[in-house]
């Protein structure tokens, strides 16, 4: 397992944490299914990116705010399934009172990074709305 701490919106928190749980080759040549485990701590988001493949993913525990960069925000609660399309810009934002914990899995391109960072000042005005 590997642990890769990521963005986080608030210096004074812990960050963003995704912790690898499991890698496979895919069935589909080129393609692998990753399966991890974010920890995002209250006030705390994701940061902006997206990945090369679907997520499907679970809440285990805590509350979210997935924003989109074109589409309207989910708000996920503990025992909320999610799937976010190949290649969606998107930000997990802790909007509960406890360390929220995602369990996501994503069949992605071998050959492409799992995850691309992006800065919230190059989106769309619609994405930087609460």
């Amino acid at each position: 397992m590997t642990s890769e701490p990521e963005y986080t919106q608030s210096a004074a928190s812990a960050p963003f944490k995704r912790t690898e749980l499991q890698r496979f080759p895919s069935p589909i040549p080129g393609w692998e299914i990753v399966q991890s485990l974010a920890e995002i701590p209250e006030g705390v988001a994701s940061g902006w990116h997206n990945h090369p493949g679907p997520e499907v993913g679970y809440i285990v525990r805590g509350d979210v705010a997935m924003e989109f960069d074109d589409r309207r925000t989910l708000t996920l609660r503990t025992g909320d399934p999610f799937m976010i399309p190949p290649g969606v810009i998107h930000n997990a934002r802790n909007i509960g009172i406890v360390t929220t914990k995602m369990l996501s899995t994503y069949v992605v391109d071998e050959a492409k990074p799992l995850t691309t960072l992006f800065n919230a000042r190059d989106l769309p005005a619609q994405a930087e709305r609460p």
